[in-house]
C-alpha cells in the first residue's frame, strides 16, 4: 500500500494564532506543482485523505484536491504540528486494517510529518520537509514497515 505524507504550503508569518496562518500565493502554486508531479508519477487517487484543521493545511488540500480524487476526506485534530507520531501511526494502521485501504494522504505540519515518516520507515531518521514537500512510502501493514518510493520537493 502507499502512504503519502505532505507538509502544507508556505504560509504567512503573522496571524492571530498559529492555526489561522493562511497560505501565501507561493504556497498555493508550490503545492499545486507538487500535486502535478505526483500525478505524473501515476498517483492521483486516494482511498482516504486526512487533513489537519489548521487553515494552511486545509487551504493546501483545497488547492491540490483539484488534481486528485479522494474517496473520503477527513479533518483530524491529531495531525496538527503538535500531534503524537506514535498515536497517528497506530491510528493509520487501524484505518488500513478496518477500511482495507490501498492509499492514504496526510496533509500536515512540521515537526509531525518528519516524525511520522520515521514511524512508517523505521530505519530512517525523521527527515526535514520543505513547505509543500511530499513523500510516498511503500508500506507493508503486515511488517509495519515501509520504504520511500519517491520524494517530491517543490520547485
Amino acid at each position: 500500500m502507499k502512504i503519502f505524507i505532505m507538509r502544507h504550503g508556505e504560509a504567512e508569518h503573522y496571524a492571530p494564532s498559529d492555526a489561522e496562518r493562511a497560505l501565501t500565493q507561493r504556497g498555493c502554486s508550490a503545492s499545486v506543482s507538487v500535486a502535478k508531479s505526483c500525478v505524473e508519477q501515476g498517483f492521483q487517487q486516494f482511498d482516504k485523505v486526512i487533513v489537519s484543521p489548521y487553515l494552511r493545511a486545509q487551504q493546501t488540500w483545497f488547492e491540490i484536491s483539484k488534481h486528485f480524487d479522494a474517496k473520503q476526506v477527513l479533518t483530524s485534530d491529531d495531525i496538527t504540528p503538535y500531534g503524537d507520531s506514535e498515536d497517528v501511526f497506530e491510528y493509520i494502521n487501524a484505518l488500513i486494517d478496518v477500511d482495507k485501504l490501498d492509499s492514504v494522504l496526510l496533509v500536515s505540519h512540521l515537526p509531525l510529518v518528519g516524525y511520522l515518516t520515521a514511524e512508517f520507515v523505521t530505519d530512517m531518521a525523521p527527515p526535514m520537509f520543505p513547505t509543500s514537500g511530499l513523500i510516498c512510502i511503500d508500506y507493508s501493514p503486515e511488517s509495519r514497515n515501509g520504504q520511500v518510493a519517491f520524494n517530491i520537493q517543490p520547485q
